[in-house]
C-alpha cells in the first residue's frame, strides 16, 4: 500500500463522522449506532438517506448541502476514495453527513428495519456478467427492504445502458412502482433542479464523452422477487465506465414517462 493511501487511512481514523467497519471488525463487535443513528449521531429526527458505492463522496456531500433537512450517509469499501468527501464534510462543518466504510452486503448490520428513508445508487459497476453483485439485482433489492421505511425510495443514476435496461426490466417484471424513469436525465429536468447541480468527477467525464445519464426512481415493493426472464438478452455495454474505450452502443429499452 502506498504512503499516500496509508496517510489517508490514518487521517480517516481521526475524523468523527467516519466509521470503518469491514467484515473482520464487525465479527468482533456489533455496530453501536444500529437503530440509533438519529438519536446518538445526528441528534435529530430527520430522514436518513444512503449513497451506496459513494466513491469520493461527492454526491453524498452535494446532497447534504442541498437538503439540510435530511441526513446523508455515504457507504463504500474503498476508504482512500472516501477520504475526499469525509475531509470536505469535516472542513465545511456539514452536520448532516457521515461515511461508513464497509461492504454493502452487510447493510442490515448497520441499520435497523425502517431506519432508512431513501437509497441512492450512483454510477455503480453494472456487473453485466454477475447478477448477484449487481446493486439493482433482486438479491440487493431484498436487502434494501430490510432497512427502508415503508414507501422508502431507491434511486439509480447511471451511465450504463445495460444497467438502466436491466433495472427497468427487473422493476417491470416484479410489478414495482416506478415513479420516474428517463434515459437522458439532463434533457428532462429543469436547469434549476438541485439534482442537476451535483455532478461527480466521473459523471462530468462521461458527459464530456457524449454519454447520456440515465435515472430511475422506484419503490422496492413487498412481494417476492425474481430475476426477469430475458435479462440475459439485454445488449451489453460496448465501452467500460472506468476506462476510456470507444463510446458506442445503447440498450433498446422503452423508457417510462417521467413526471
Amino acid at each position: 500500500m502506498g504512503k499516500n493511501k496509508l496517510r489517508k487511512f490514518a487521517e480517516m481514523e481521526t475524523i468523527d463522522l467516519v466509521f470503518q467497519y469491514p467484515f473482520g471488525r464487525l465479527k468482533e463487535e456489533a455496530f453501536p449506532l444500529r437503530g440509533k443513528w438519529n438519536a446518538e449521531f445526528f441528534h435529530n429526527s430527520n430522514p436518513i438517506v444512503l449513497e451506496l458505492g459513494c466513491g469520493k463522496g461527492e454526491y453524498t456531500t452535494g446532497l447534504a448541502r442541498q437538503f439540510t433537512d435530511k441526513n446523508f450517509i455515504g457507504i463504500d469499501i474503498k476508504g482512500a476514495r472516501m477520504w475526499t468527501g469525509a475531509c470536505q464534510a469535516r472542513d465545511e462543518g456539514l452536520a448532516n453527513v457521515a461515511f461508513l466504510r464497509t461492504s454493502i452486503e452487510l447493510l442490515d448490520s448497520f441499520f435497523a428495519p425502517g431506519e432508512v428513508s431513501e437509497i441512492w445508487i450512483t454510477f455503480p459497476d453494472p456487473q453485466m456478467k454477475k447478477v448477484n453483485k449487481r446493486l439493482t439485482g433482486t438479491r440487493f433489492i431484498e436487502l434494501y427492504r430490510k432497512v427502508l421505511v415503508p414507501g422508502g425510495l431507491i434511486h439509480l443514476k447511471t451511465d450504463s445502458p445495460f444497467l438502466f435496461a436491466y433495472t427497468s426490466m427487473m422493476a417491470g417484471h416484479n410489478g414495482l412502482e416506478v415513479q420516474q424513469s428517463t434515459p437522458d436525465l439532463y434533457a428532462v429536468l429543469s436547469a434549476d433542479d438541485p439534482i442537476l447541480n451535483i455532478r461527480t468527477h466521473y459523471e462530468r467525464q462521461w458527459l464530456a464523452r457524449g454519454l447520456t445519464i440515465k435515472y430511475i426512481r422506484f419503490l422496492p415493493g413487498a412481494d417476492s422477487l425474481e430475476e426477469p426472464p430475458g435479462a440475459d438478452d439485454i445488449p451489453q455495454d460496448t465501452y467500460r465506465s472506468y476506462s476510456r474505450g470507444t463510446l458506442e452502443g445503447t440498450a433498446d429499452v422503452k423508457p417510462l414517462k417521467i413526471d
